[in-house]
């Protein structure tokens, strides 16, 4: 396969080298495909996306696009590809006719040339084309940043956060709009906080804290988790975490929704420790209430309801992209993963999941 983009160990920081924005990153894109870059904010994507586009330079590191350097062939790149930034960058006092020919002057094309690419992205906004761009509503602002991207046909699309801050249904429109994109041979980059938009990928790459955690297909990310998930609830969900937290045989326990999503560390054996008595697994049960020396959803009801707990309901689950999101950290408190976006309290809540 043709590798349309390429990062080979980049590294970015700001505030002369206090601040690490990206470390030691590498990863390649194959012609056609749909990559997702998916992670919280602040984790290095839109670094990733600008050093792409040539808009920053890398402290160490090479990268190419449609096999050109980012360095010594920053203009030539400019050309061939599209970024529609996280941020709504259009001129807003411009209508949306306007803006869509001011960005195919710049590079030297008309709409009306490549019309056929972003026919059914424009039919959509078409009825609002006298009206400026400051005064439509997100999901149209962002159909307009799509059509500015593309009127020139680029060879690769780069979209960062393209569905932060619309509904849900602008959501699901947008996905469909990169899906038939992609059937037009156009290599597509999109980042974006939402776990559930990673199903949508061809391929995803996990990024936290300026490092790529893992790269693979969705399905093969979960695949990959080792060991068995629970769901656990009750009638005092909060009680039920902190509780849960300290049974012995808890692995990891974080909130997740209405559920508490719970692994257990692996073991031998499925009858209660005694009080003080540590079991052949090496995990000693100081509560005396039924902690099993691997952990078990047997187990755990039963300390649970020890603790004076009501409706305890556990469940085995199928573990998400989150979970193993999640799993990859090495983070078992909740609070060290604040700010992914995932379906639970603790952090910023993910929109509904569009239709795939």
């Amino acid at each position: 396969m043709v590798k349309m983009v390429t990062l080979d160990r980049i590294t970015k920081t700001y505030d002369k080298g206090k601040i690490p924005a990206v470390t030691d990153v590498s990863f390649s894109v194959g012609k056609g495909e749909l990559f997702g870059l998916i992670g919280p904010d602040g984790a290095g994507k839109s670094t990733i996306f600008r050093i792409l586009t040539t808009l920053l330079l890398p402290d160490q590191g090479t990268a190419t696009v449609a096999g050109l350097d980012t360095l010594k062939d920053f203009r030539k790149i400019r050309g061939c590809v599209g970024y529609m930034p996280g941020r709504f960058s259009l001129y807003q006092d411009l209508t949306v006719w306007e803006n869509l020919n001011f960005f195919a002057a710049l590079f030297g094309t008309t709409v009306a040339e490549n019309y056929d690419l972003i026919r059914d992205i424009y039919q959509q906004i078409e009825p609002f084309k006298t009206r400026r761009a400051g005064k439509l509503s997100g999901g149209m602002k962002q159909k307009l940043a799509l059509c500015c991207a593309l009127v020139h046909k680029p060879e690769v699309l780069f979209l960062d956060e393209p569905t932060t801050g619309v509904d849900a249904v602008s959501r699901k429109e947008f996905w469909d709009m990169l899906k038939r994109l992609k059937e037009q041979g156009i290599t597509i980059l999109v980042s974006t906080p939402y776990m559930d938009e990673a199903d949508l990928c061809e391929r995803i790459a996990l990024i936290q804290d300026g490092k790529i955690l893992s790269i693979d297909t969705p399905q093969n990310i979960v695949n990959s988790y080792p060991g068995e998930l629970y769901a656990v609830k009750g009638a005092a969900l909060h009680k039920i975490l902190q509780d849960t937290r300290h049974y012995p045989g808890t692995l990891s326990c974080y909130a997740f929704g209405e559920y508490l999503h719970v692994a257990f560390k692996p073991g031998q054996g499925t009858g209660p420790a005694r009080t003080g008595q540590s079991d052949r697994a090496g995990v000693q049960d100081p509560s005396g209430s039924g902690g099993l020396s691997g952990g078990s959803p047997e187990g755990l009801k039963k300390y649970l309801e020890d603790q004076g707990h009501t409706e305890v309901e556990i469940k085995k689950i199928t573990p998400g992209i989150e979970d193993n999101f999640i799993r990859l950290m090495g983070n078992t408190r909740p609070d060290t993963a604040e700010g992914l976006d995932t379906a639970t309290p603790t952090v910023r809540p993910a929109p509904q999941k569009p239709g795939v």
